[in-house]
């Protein structure tokens, strides 16, 4: 694989390769086509289920074609971020299985009662359909390893270029779902939308009430690859360690001295923040082992 980095006061001279497709460039129809012909060629459906040693069925998952996109965001996009910069192009050379939902509170409950996992009664704690929280990246690394020991799969916690990838599904607009979103189709904070903000209105009453914790998984629309909450909800544990810039970052998404770092790169935004940290770029430094009301994750599962 190629590790070229790409300078990033020359980006226009890298150009996506001809070996793998500009998933960008594909039509909504071909783009779920390479999706369907994907999971068909690994002999999946497009969602499919592990199933566990115990009898239960592992998290759905959703497969990811192979192919190009942009990564980062343009300065000229609203709520763009140093950390966002520069735009360069990641091949995602191999296709991957990403989470439909994010894991959990039952899911993770299972993993506590077959483990010797045990819940701190100080902490919150999500139940039944809504996502898991105050898990430390420790916790999810844990779950991940008891997964693929269930299942005889490879489960671990997507790469930040992976995340993104899956969660842009072929767009470049700031949202999978276009230039803006509201609060019918992303759980954000509500007092402090994206378009409004963007048009610099000075006071703004919020369609939507203010939560005080995230939703049920999947209780908004799924982006074009059929995954539910890439943006809002909950912030999402990434494996890779924080840069504070994509100057120098591996053409392929790779990462490296993942143990090494003590700040990690979390994806996504949540209900308790403004919808520009809901975008496809926006990332959040963290401490590694950090646990937060706001903070789950999802996994990742290799064919």
């Amino acid at each position: 694989m190629n590790n070229q980095a790409i300078h990033p006061s020359h980006p226009s001279t890298v150009t996506p390769s001809s070996a793998l497709p500009f998933v960008p460039e594909l039509s909504l129809a071909k783009r779920q086509a390479l999706q369907q012909a994907t999971a068909k060629q690994y002999g999946y459906d497009v969602l499919f289920h592990d199933v566990m040693r115990l009898g239960h069925y592992a998290p759905e998952m959703v497969v990811i074609p192979a192919g190009q996109f942009e990564m980062g965001s343009p300065n000229s996009e609203f709520g763009h971020c140093t950390n966002e910069s520069p735009q360069h192009y990641v091949m995602i050379a191999r296709p991957f299985a990403m989470g439909r939902f994010t894991i959990t509170a039952n899911e993770f409950e299972l993993f506590r009662a077959e483990t010797e996992w045990t819940l701190r009664p100080e902490l919150i704690w999500a139940k039944g359909n809504y996502p898991v929280i105050n898990i430390r990246r420790t916790d999810a690394n844990l779950f991940a390893k008891w997964l693929s020991e269930q299942t005889g799969q490879q489960y671990r916690l997507p790469t930040e270029a992976e995340w993104e990838y899956a969660a842009r599904a072929g767009t470049s607009t700031p949202f999978a779902f276009g230039d803006s979103v509201s609060c019918k189709e992303v759980t954000f904070n509500p007092n402090f939308p994206y378009q409004e903000a963007k048009e610099k209105r000075r006071w703004y009453l919020p369609r939507c009430m203010p939560s005080i914790t995230a939703s049920e998984v999947g209780s908004k629309a799924p982006n074009a690859w059929g995954i539910h909450d890439m943006h809002g909800n909950v912030w999402e544990y990434t494996s890779s360690p924080w840069r504070d810039s994509h100057i120098n970052a591996n053409r392929d998404g790779s990462v490296t001295s993942v143990q090494a770092s003590r700040w990690i790169v979390t994806k996504g935004g949540s209900w308790f923040d403004a919808a520009v940290f809901a975008r496809s770029a926006a990332r959040k430094k963290r401490f590694f082992d950090e646990m937060d009301t706001n903070l789950s994750f999802r996994l990742v599962r290799e064919l």
